[in-house]
């Protein structure tokens, strides 16, 4: 007996020829119910639903993690400010600005780090974000002083999860994400390039993973990112070495995309904004979908993120940009 394909079972209108390997024909006026039925089956894995719940965090008070705890000890290590800039064409330029510490990453900036992601991922408009430092560096990581006050190995978990779920949702938003490494990229800051899409350096800037030389690894997630990004065995010589990397080694190894012309504040900005608008052109709506895609593969099966990609076509299909470019009946091959 053939066996009907997985997900046909409750299309009754359809008049179907079953092939021996299982292939599937109907008449040509009930393939619009085929593709509407298709998209309503089956419902998505418990997994991917919790993936795509805004605001879903990798650890609660199941894993003994308290944030709220855990953001009345941050409170307490004041200076700088992470700054979020949105302009309108859909591009936001997330800035630390804690310039006398190298804009270390104090605890109020953690805090304003995740406030500041919440708020991207409401950013129903937003296509593209670029992640700085002021004045001319990116960042040197911890604020030691917090480093030092939280000394004990379970506040050390508990800011590593807290700093693990903020920057997996930074990972999850619908923005194609950049940073922009001026001067030094170290520690945490180091780590926060990872989180990013992409990597754009000037010709004068470093990125190092210090962590090996503070007796420590990374904690907020980077160096899972790192071999993601160049592979497990490169990404063991950087960490094992603390490796500096200059823009021509970190190009070399595929840390980052390109080396900017210009090492002025101003102009790489400018620079940055250019580069990403090349891939931001276009609806929110595609280009959020097209970024949603992609980021599912990092952590579905296989079988589920192609479900995704199914569920998220049906947002896009039909609808005002891709009738209007159907219009247009523009060739894409010239």
């Amino acid at each position: 007996m053939k066996r009907k394909p997985e997900g046909f079972e409750n299309l009754k209108e359809v008049h179907f020829c079953w092939q021996e390997e299982g292939g599937v024909c109907g008449t040509k006026r009930n393939l619009n119910k085929m593709a509407q039925s298709l998209l309503k089956t089956p419902p998505m894995p418990v997994r991917t639903k919790l993936l795509h719940h805004v605001g879903l965090s990798l650890y609660n008070t199941s894993h003994g993690f308290n944030e709220e705890e855990v953001k009345k000890k941050l409170q307490q290590f004041s200076g700088g400010s992470v700054d979020l800039q949105k302009e309108d064409n859909g591009i936001g330029i997330l800035t630390l600005n804690n310039p006398s510490k190298m804009n270390a990453f104090s605890g109020v900036m953690m805090l304003q780090l995740l406030e500041k992601v919440i708020e991207l991922e409401n950013w129903t408009e937003g296509k593209g974000l670029i992640v700085r430092g002021a004045k001319n560096t990116f960042s040197s990581g911890s604020d030691l002083n917090a480093v030092k006050a939280l000394g004990t190995p379970e506040d050390g978990m508990a800011l590593c999860m807290f700093m693990q779920n903020t920057l997996t949702r930074f990972v999850r938003l619908p923005l194609i994400s950049v940073a922009l490494v001026q001067g030094r990229a170290l520690g945490g800051g180091a780590e926060l390039t990872t989180a990013c899409d992409f990597r754009l350096m000037t010709a004068q800037s470093e990125i190092r993973f210090v962590h090996k030389e503070m007796g420590i690894i990374p904690s907020w997630g980077g160096a899972t990112r790192l071999v993601e990004i160049i592979g497990s065995r490169q990404a063991l010589r950087v960490l094992s070495g603390a490796l500096k990397l200059d823009s021509k080694k970190a190009l070399h190894i595929g840390m980052v995309e390109e080396i900017l012309q210009s090492s002025d504040e101003t102009e790489c900005l400018k620079e940055a904004r250019e580069w990403l608008q090349q891939f931001t052109n276009g609806p929110p709506e595609v280009i959020r979908a097209l970024k949603k895609s992609v980021s599912s593969v990092k952590e579905l099966c296989f079988k589920e993120a192609l479900q995704t990609e199914r569920d998220l076509l049906g947002t896009v299909w039909g609808g005002p940009a891709n009738l209007e470019a159907i219009a247009r009946k523009e060739k894409f091959n010239k």
